[in-house]
């Protein structure tokens, strides 16, 4: 008989079990570059299939590894997964990326887990909760397209911008305080965000489109271009100030 698990514990486990298959993968040693990481796409989002095969199989799924199902649409609850996001990361040996697991209902992350495999550690919506304290004056940008818009908000608050790899790995990061804010305006999916927004939302800070509307998931179209998660006190500043860009310049 299958063990049952509530949308919690099966949220968690597939996180952190998508990450050992990854290590798994990646330790041995034998596959590198593309090679490696094209093996852990595919093995990875396999696996996360299978789980919920047996475990959630009248729920939708929509992932960045596999052929979009318009089925998902008429689901309430929909599983939107980014099995490794960060993929040249994983392939060489850097450890900012990640893996992205949320539960959709009604198209709004209600459980959702961003494992951090080469650090141990999953973030869920269950326990996490955002570091306050001091600034750390620094705000996470994309490594291949960093927003000018960030760079201005940077100069704005006397902060700097940082880039980093995966959209799980900055999000986490300012949740644990190493950054006030990450902005990204140069296009993403669902799946890249559902599962930090949810897991950010979970623990207190702000998320949102750069123009402070809600992000919404499981749609028609999966594209969904920028986001901005950040403390809840710098929200106000920072969308005043995205704003007045965008007057300015015509886009972020």
């Amino acid at each position: 008989m299958t063990a049952h698990f509530d949308d919690e514990t099966l949220t968690r486990r597939l996180a952190q079990g998508t990450g050992e298959v990854l290590k798994g993968v990646r330790n041995v040693g034998v596959l590198r570059g593309r090679s490696l990481g094209d093996a852990g796409d595919d093995l990875a989002q396999n696996w996360i299939a299978r789980v919920l095969e047996q475990h959630r199989p009248d729920d939708g799924f929509l992932s960045e590894e596999a052929a979009d199902n318009p089925e998902r649409l008429g689901k309430e609850r929909v599983w939107i997964v980014d099995p490794l996001d960060g993929t040249k990361e994983f392939a060489t040996g850097r450890q900012d990326w990640a893996v992205h697991i949320a539960l959709v209902e009604n198209g709004h992350p209600t459980h959702a887990a961003v494992g951090l495999p080469d650090l141990g550690v999953v973030f869920t919506t269950a326990d996490s909760r955002a570091v306050s304290g001091p600034y750390a004056k620094r705000i996470a940008v994309s490594h291949n397209r960093p927003p000018a818009v960030a760079e201005y908000i940077a100069q704005q608050l006397g902060f700097e911008t940082e880039p980093m790899g995966s959209a799980g790995a900055k999000a986490m990061h300012v949740l644990l305080g190493d950054y006030d804010a990450y902005i990204h305006a140069g296009g993403q999916y669902e799946w890249d965000s559902a599962a930090p927004v949810g897991v950010s939302l979970a623990a207190g800070l702000h998320c949102s489109r750069l123009d402070g509307s809600p992000l919404t998931y499981n749609n028609k179209d999966t594209y969904l271009p920028d986001v901005l998660i950040c403390r809840k006190e710098l929200a106000e500043d920072i969308l005043r100030m995205l704003a007045e860009f965008r007057e300015e310049h015509g886009s972020y």
